[in-house]
């Protein structure tokens, strides 16, 4: 099992276009992929699981993975997170 702590820093948290891009980069791998906020935990494949946690500008999530992919599913999405996205 691979997991991170990161904090969200994008204007709107992880809604809509964040939370699209998330979910893409999560399907890219095999692993299970959970995205953990504040004791809560959703399919971090699941847009709607996603979107349910209700993650904010500044909260703090767990990126946990456990599977052949684990590693490079959480740092691909490390990676993500801290480009902000894509946005400036």
């Amino acid at each position: 099992m691979n997991e991170t702590a990161l904090v969200i820093r994008n204007k709107v948290g992880l809604h809509a276009r964040p939370a699209t891009l998330f979910v893409q980069a999560a399907l890219r791998f095999q692993s299970d992929i959970r995205l953990i906020k504040d004791g809560h935990e959703g399919n971090a494949k699941s847009f709607r699981a996603v979107l349910a946690l209700g993650v904010n500008q500044n909260d703090r999530v767990l990126v946990r993975a456990e599977g052949l992919d684990a590693a490079e599913a959480v740092q691909a999405l490390t990676d993500l997170v801290e480009a902000n996205f894509g946005e400036a």
